[in-house]
């Protein structure tokens, strides 16, 4: 019960932007339930938002090792990996 509650405030956060909230949210639930696949995805899309790449890439590598099919962890890996690439790049510039 405890886990549907964070669940729905981390997905209330996420409709109103508020992501690093949403972040904490659902660090709570992966303490409650360490392998729901949904939750590091959910995740993942707010660490994409917030430009933390690399956190994103993490949460979609664990799903990933659970479920080997899930379209939502390769597609917001590639994303991440998309935004390593360009602060790379950014990186080199400088």
């Amino acid at each position: 019960e405890k886990f549907k509650t964070l669940k729905n405030e981390g997905n209330d956060f996420v409709k109103k932007g508020k992501y690093e909230e949403a972040v904490n949210k659902y660090s709570e639930c992966l303490k409650l339930k360490t392998e729901e696949c949904t939750i590091y995805t959910n995740r993942a899309l707010c660490y994409l938002k917030l430009y933390k790449y690399e956190e994103a890439k993490q949460d979609c590598d664990h799903v990933l090792q659970i479920e080997d099919s899930n379209i939502k962890a390769f597609y917001r890996r590639a994303l991440a990996y998309k935004g390593l690439q360009v602060r790379k790049k950014n990186m080199a510039d400088i």
